[in-house]
């Protein structure tokens, strides 16, 4: 563990210098493919009973996984296929006193008795099958395929459908049109005809009614919608649709060309709209009583502030007409948003407004069939798309839930019937993936409280107190054994991808499972990051960062600097787990050993840092990044020896449009650049992520133009490299070709555009990885290093 402390910066000084790497990694292995490094430990589960751990890793040089089993003290070995059907899926459901448990396999669905370990399979062959769950009674199992529900009952072995929910008009319904009407009314035998359905078809509903061995019949919802989602009560009683209007326009798809095919002609691929092209539709909220097929709508105007228009000034300011009616509304992730109680008598909601403002937790009056709202999360820049958890705890009257309404996500407790929330864990951490004791006694959560990029598991005490239980560092995601007096953690470390560990789940020492490393690269001694928080000239908390440097500085020697900014936005990178950017790592190595210093930020905006960090962008991509960059190279001249007269910066995606940022809005600061994937103009990025950011261009115009790169391409001074797959469908290649055609139109200098034809977003050939850092290689050494 890392002790916290308010002079962080100092105490990073303090820490020992790295010793340099002792076996030189060459640019052609750090690009090769990563399955030198030796494949990772993928998903990993207990068995049943707790004795053992499976998980699944990939083949070497082979796109297979596998099934390894281990046990403390003992070597993994690789499950036979003829032992694989005796075994257990990854993921499963108990029941409440955890005798028995569901889960899928291979797509199938399982039951094990876990007093026994008698395996039973409930499916063969089930397409797409999910939503597992016992009855109120565990006398049976639902499960959905679709958005159709399906029972199975224990005792007579018999499946059937449970709620069959159609975007469909009811044929009993008839319809309003005058044509119908009058040839009814001239025609005896149609008359007849239509008067037998009618008989036949009430007849077998009262059947329905009284013989529980016939299968229900559909539920109609109209054909003027889409079915999105839907959630059946545990008792089978209820059941909630969530439907979107049919029709939505979906915006105008754009075209992606692809040049190099087996055909060997072009080829064109649809791909995704830009943003405020097609707004996100509103969804609506459907109750169906499954004895009487009642259908009734909830309303969402009874949710707290949706009446309210937090964009109304922009709205005015860009002379567009006011918001009409209530907000739009939709249903978090569809079905993953929908929590019935395990007795199927309560159900909560969580909901989104489309402007990304609010989120709302809200239980349903089943009887009276209304929204009663229970709590609100706003935020004036958006609402986090991570961090939503929510369900029930055991007692079927308690919600717990996650929230950044402090500033930072954590864990509370509320009383469905009303009351103060409570507050389970505080402070400036954040807690994540939340897994609840069988009783509701205790809930283990990621946590980062030591400093933001150190995870371990911490158990929260329903009363009131939290203790870390790892001393792991990088905890990356965990599970409860079936007795609860075990986790199972996947953990890493700078150099090590996802291993597994056991630990007591009161806290302990830990029992390492494996190290999938293969000896090539165990045997590599690497230049470990420093983890230093560098001061930060906007005020408040320091800007954590990673620092590759020399074990002995030269006396009197300056040092070219390289800034590594990370993707995704929000994303963190300076943390103690194994990086997403495994590869730039190898590449900070090789730099240091050619004499450069680099630092690798999480600036403004990453993740793990509360929701003022994260929001600080808002309605300004690129501009507290950019400051917390200048500070960053400000403090490598002042305490590492960097050239402040050679600093260069590079990364892809998020990193590659900061790039951008630094070399056109900085150019006294950032000598060259490599733009990796970028986005150069956020009018063609993707709703979901940019909305959250920057409103919508036809609202928010002027955050559109002082945040997109192409807007200042006339300030480019320094080298720049843009480097792009061509059939990237996240960040188009157009956006890089559009970026070109403004610099040769403002006849730039110093600039080049090296294009992947077979590349997406994530590049997947070692040939176009290598090329790719081949070239931002040699930028740095032609630009960066004095002449000699």
């Amino acid at each position: 563990m890392r002790t916290p402390s308010l002079s962080l910066f100092a105490a990073a000084l303090a820490l020992a210098l790295p010793a340099a790497a002792s076996t030189p990694i060459t640019l052609d292995q750090a690009m090769s493919h990563p399955d030198w490094i030796g494949t990772p430990v993928e998903t990993a589960w207990f068995s049943w009973d707790g004795k053992q751990v499976y998980y699944k890793q990939k083949r070497t040089g082979s796109p297979i996984r596998d099934t390894w089993a281990v046990t403390q003290g003992a070597k993994p070995k690789q499950v036979a296929d003829a032992e694989l059907a005796k075994i257990d899926g990854a993921d499963v459901v108990y029941n409440r006193d955890r005798s028995r448990a569901l889960m899928l396999r291979n797509g199938d669905l399982f039951e094990r008795d876990l007093k026994n370990g008698a395996l039973l399979q409930i499916t063969r062959g089930a397409a797409k099958l999910d939503a597992m769950q016992f009855t109120a009674d565990e006398r049976g199992v639902h499960y959905r395929i679709g958005n159709d529900w399906y029972l199975w009952d224990r005792a007579s072995k018999v499946v059937g459908p449970a709620a069959l929910p159609r975007a469909a008009k009811d044929p009993a319904a008839g319809d309003d049109d005058p044509l119908r009407e009058q040839q009814l009314r001239l025609s005896e035998h149609l008359k007849r005809q239509k008067s037998d359905r009618d008989a036949l078809r009430e007849r077998m509903n009262e059947q329905r009614r009284s013989d529980a061995s016939l299968p229900p019949g559909p539920v109609y919802l109209g054909d003027k919608v889409s079915i999105e989602s839907s959630v059946l009560s545990p008792d089978g009683r209820w059941l909630l649709v969530v439907t979107e209007p049919k029709g939505v326009d979906k915006g105008k798809a754009g075209k992606m060309p692809r040049y190099v095919t087996e055909s060997g002609y072009e080829e064109f691929e649809d791909v995704r709209t830009r943003v405020g092209r097609a707004m996100p539709p509103a969804h609506a909220l459907k109750l169906v009583d499954l004895r009487t097929n009642r259908v009734q709508d909830l309303s969402f105007d009874v949710l707290p502030g949706v009446d309210t228009d937090p964009l109304a000034e922009l709205r005015a300011a860009a002379k567009k007409e006011p918001l009409k009616g209530k907000r739009a509304v939709r249903v978090i992730d569809g079905a993953d948003a929908i929590e019935w109680t395990a007795n199927g008598a309560s159900v909560a909601v969580m909901l989104r407004s489309v402007d990304n403002k609010d989120r709302w937790i809200a239980t349903v009056d089943l009887q009276g069939a209304k929204l009663k709202p229970l709590h609100r999360l706003t935020d004036q820049a958006w609402v986090n798309y991570d961090n939503n958890e929510f369900g029930w705890l055991p007692d079927n009257r308690t919600l717990w839930y996650l929230s950044e309404e402090s500033g930072y996500s954590h864990l509370y407790t509320q009383d469905a019937d009303g009351g103060a929330p409570r507050a389970l864990t505080s402070g400036k951490w954040e807690a994540s993936d939340v897994r609840w004791s069988q009783d509701g006694g205790m809930a283990w959560v990621m946590c980062n409280r030591t400093n933001p990029g150190d995870y371990e598991v911490c158990a929260v005490d329903a009363k009131g107190g939290v203790k870390e239980v790892t001393s792991l560092d990088g905890v990356e995601r965990f599970r409860l054994s079936p007795d609860e007096r075990k986790l199972l953690v996947h953990y890493s470390a700078s150099y090590t991808p996802v291993q597994v560990a056991t630990v007591p789940a009161k806290g302990g020492a830990a029992v390492k499972l494996t190290d999938t490393r293969s000896e090539a690269y165990k045997a590599r001694s690497w230049i470990e990051p420093q983890y230093v928080a560098v001061p930060s000239s906007a005020g408040g908390d320091p800007v954590w960062s990673k620092l590759y440097r020399p074990a002995q500085l030269e006396p009197g020697k300056k040092y070219p600097v390289v800034m590594f900014v990370h993707g995704a936005g929000y994303l963190q990178n300076v943390s103690r787990r194994y990086p997403n950017y495994f590869r730039e790592q190898m590449f900070h190595n090789l730099l240091v050993q050619n004499g450069y210093i680099v630092l690798d930020m999480d600036y403004r905006a990453s993740k793990g840092y509360g929701a003022k960090w994260r929001t600080a962008i808002y309605r300004q991509m690129g501009h507290p990044e950019l400051v917390d960059y200048i500070d960053g190279v400000n403090y490598m001249v002042a305490q590492h020896q960097g050239d402040a007269k050679n600093v260069g910066v590079y990364g892809g995606s998020y990193g590659g449009f900061m790039t951008f940022m630094a070399l056109l809005r900085a150019p006294e600061t950032f000598k060259a650049g490599a733009a990796l994937r970028p986005v150069t103009d956020w009018v063609t990025y993707n709703h979901e992520y940019t909305a959250n950011i920057l409103n919508t261009p036809d609202i928010d115009p002027v955050a559109y133009k002082i945040s997109s790169p192409i807007e200042y391409a006339d300030k480019l001074q320094g080298h720049l490299l843009i480097a792009h797959g061509m059939i990237d469908d996240n960040v188009f290649y157009q956006d890089s070709v559009r970026m070109a055609q403004r610099l040769i139109e403002l006849k730039k200098d110093h600039w080049e555009l090296a294009s992947y034809p077979l590349e997406r977003h994530g590049y997947v050939q070692p040939e176009a990885w290598y090329d790719q850092y081949r070239r931002i290689w040699q930028l740095f050494e032609r630009t960066l290093k004095p002449a000699r």
